[in-house]
């Protein structure tokens, strides 16, 4: 650990993570399977998902360098000279445990914490959260938290403002013609959270619910999107079971928002862009989706405000 301490507060932000090149697919599926490696028609499957998504480019591990730089700028303008930011991944390098010792050896004592998802739940937030913990006890460093931000007004307006854009492209596309519904969507995790009391699902239908009344849509129904493929059951409808049921119910197009992601992602990229729109192209329905975003301002202010709020936790430990 250095021993020249560094006043400034570290920022750990921390994210899903993703490979940096198609070499490095199978350690980090290998990663994501706690070890046990893939089998090669695992691999190959998602090898092609990143192949489909313009030719095996790797957009979430550029958008989260975007959104660290970001988020640097964001603070260094409300904050000058206070705080410096590193990168913590769940399941690609700088690992999470590589960002906090990063931030020891810089001589970094204290630190906020903030993962690049607004909605908490144990099995995801939460585990972000712990592992940096328990890395920060171990290197003496103090660290405060920001366990969610689904409801900051600023992340509010962002996605207000992308529904309606949405939802304009899609009447000038249609003359106003088309019966639409907004279907909000975020990752399914397994059914066993809802055993756990866990908010998750409760913060998203906020969101969507808050997102919805500020861009006066009466419209909408929430679904989940991209469930792994485990044993155990996980939370639904999926997407392509909502379409079916929407193309059965009359509606002639779908603007999809997908709030529980920030990023350009094989989620959204695939899953999404890929897959949902051949299943609503097959059913006869119009999809779009709302842009993401990315380094947008309002998303880089509303993450710098709540590690703002979080370094007050931070000064009264």
């Amino acid at each position: 650990m250095s021993e020249h301490k560094d006043n400034r507060i570290g920022v750990l932000i921390m994210s899903y993570g993703t490979p940096e090149s198609m070499d490095d697919v199978e350690a980090y599926y290998t990663h994501i399977r706690r070890g046990h490696a893939p089998t090669q028609e695992q691999l190959n499957e998602l090898k092609g998902r990143y192949e489909a998504i313009v030719g095996g480019v790797f957009p979430l591990r550029e958008n989260t360098n975007g959104q660290a730089a970001g988020l640097q700028d964001k603070l260094e303008q409300l904050a000058p000279g206070q705080f410096v930011c590193y990168q913590g991944l769940k399941h690609a390098r700088p690992y999470i445990e590589d960002g906090v010792e990063q931030m020891a050896n810089d001589g970094i004592t204290r630190a906020v914490g903030i993962v690049l998802a607004p909605h908490y739940s144990i099995m995801s937030v939460g585990g972000y959260i712990k592992r940096a913990q328990e890395k920060a006890a171990e290197a003496g460093i103090a660290m405060s938290f920001v366990k969610q931000y689904h409801l900051h007004p600023k992340l509010l307006k962002a996605l207000t403002d992308r529904v309606r854009d949405g939802l304009k492209r899609l009447a000038n596309a249609s003359d106003d013609e088309e019966k639409v519904k907004v279907l909000f969507s975020a990752h399914s995790l397994p059914e066993k959270i809802r055993e756990l009391g866990d908010p998750y699902e409760q913060q998203l239908l906020e969101t969507s619910a808050a997102v919805a009344k500020a861009a006066n849509v009466e419209d909408w129904q929430f679904t989940w999107q991209s469930a792994g493929r485990t044993r155990e059951p996980w939370l639904g409808p999926d997407i392509l079971e909502t379409l079916k049921a929407v193309a059965e119910e009359g509606y002639t197009a779908v603007l999809v928002a997908p709030i529980g992601f920030v990023s350009d992602h094989l989620e959204v990229l695939y899953d999404l862009d890929i897959e949902a729109k051949a299943e609503a192209k097959a059913l006869g329905v119009k999809l779009d989706r709302i842009a993401m975003l990315n380094r947008d301002p309002l998303y880089m202010e509303t993450l710098a405000e709540s590690v703002l709020e979080a370094q007050n936790g931070l000064n009264e430990q």
